[in-house]
């Protein structure tokens, strides 16, 4: 994997990392937004991105991937195949040298915390996505990702923000955990004051996005609370999953849509962004990930589902494990061979609407 590092880059550059959170949009609006841009197309072959969603409360506390997103661009650029690895997926989190953690088997969110320990109560996102980018790859067979972003959850609704809210499918109702119908937090049980003490700490009236068969405009903290639900739905995580790729999806048009429309979308947006995201290039300018994106179609995206489910161990619930059916989809990756893999094993993996 090339260097990685989080690094003070000029606003434009930042921008491009933002908007597409994804790398998907980022690279291309600022490609086509950006006079003078220019670099040599050093970037070739099949793309694989690994996009990480975390939610640190602050500098001093480790990290913890909540959603976690490959992007897989193939080498003839039509098209974009996004699938998620579940965050409590049971892996074996590699030894890692920079944190000094021994290997140990764990939920894959893990791996982004214990990857990120530089002594004392110091983390890092960029070497905690180091560890978990190794980890992805010994779960999919991708050995090297070619970029990566990592935004937390201050920037998510910053960046929505920015934008003036989205518009996305509501493709069944979901009941919010978190928040109440106005938007403020729900209340809490008495015997619950903390953030982690109770597993289901909150009572009260819930914010509910009904099932709608058109595009529904949600308000920065409407899209951030829809796309963490999980509690109630029929499929958990797995749906929740399914709705962060369709709002990845969204958001990267309204951000093209929106950024080279208006004249001062660029700053806006960084200075909306700031500091709440890392950037991993693998080792080329985002001069160089703008000149090979740009021609990206946004519309041939292909957000996909992989068969997964509980594990069990003894009778306890461990976390998530995913079908061995699920290996030839990883093969057809790691290989560029995606669409021939989705037309000869139908039904396999599912996806989104």
């Amino acid at each position: 994997m090339g260097r990685i590092g989080k690094r003070r880059t000029p606003l434009w550059a930042r921008l491009g990392v933002a908007v597409g959170s994804l790398l998907l949009a980022p690279a291309l609006v600022v490609g086509q937004a950006t006079p003078g841009l220019s670099g040599p197309r050093t970037i070739a072959g099949p793309l694989n991105l690994l996009l990480v969603g975390i939610d640190p409360r602050d500098d001093h506390t480790a990290p913890l991937a909540d959603s976690i997103v490959v992007a897989h661009v193939p080498a003839d650029r039509h098209g974009i195949v996004l699938f998620s690895i579940p965050r409590d997926l049971v892996v074996t989190i590699p030894a890692f040298a920079k944190s000094g953690t021994p290997a140990q088997r764990s939920k894959i969110n893990a791996a982004m915390g214990l990857g990120s320990r530089l002594g004392g109560d110091r983390y890092s996102a960029a070497q905690g996505y180091e560890l978990l980018a190794q980890t992805v790859g010994e779960v999919t067979g991708i050995r090297r990702f070619d970029a990566g972003a990592v935004l937390n959850f201050g920037g998510f609704t910053r960046m929505v923000q920015a934008v003036g809210g989205l518009s996305m499918p509501i493709d069944q109702t979901v009941v919010s955990e978190h928040r109440k119908p106005d938007g403020t937090p729900r209340d809490r049980l008495a015997e619950c004051p903390g953030h982690d003490n109770c597993h289901r700490p909150y009572i009260g009236p819930q914010k509910i996005y009904p099932k709608s068969d058109t595009p529904v405009h949600l308000e920065p903290w409407e899209a951030l609370d829809f796309v963490r639900q999980r509690y109630g739905l029929p499929r958990s995580d797995y749906d929740r999953q399914r709705h962060q790729r369709q709002f990845l999806k969204a958001l990267a048009k309204k951000m093209k849509r929106k950024i080279l429309s208006t004249p001062d979308g660029l700053v806006r947006t960084t200075t909306a962004i700031g500091d709440s995201l890392t950037f991993i290039g693998g080792g080329h300018r985002l001069a160089d990930w703008a000149a090979e994106l740009k021609d990206l179609h946004l519309n041939a995206m292909t957000g996909v589902g992989l068969p997964g489910g509980p594990l069990f161990e003894n009778g306890v619930y461990r976390g998530e494990q995913l079908s061995p059916a699920v290996t030839p989809f990883f093969t057809a990756v790691a290989t560029d061979t995606v669409p021939q893999y989705l037309l000869s094993h139908p039904g396999v993996v599912t996806l989104d609407s």
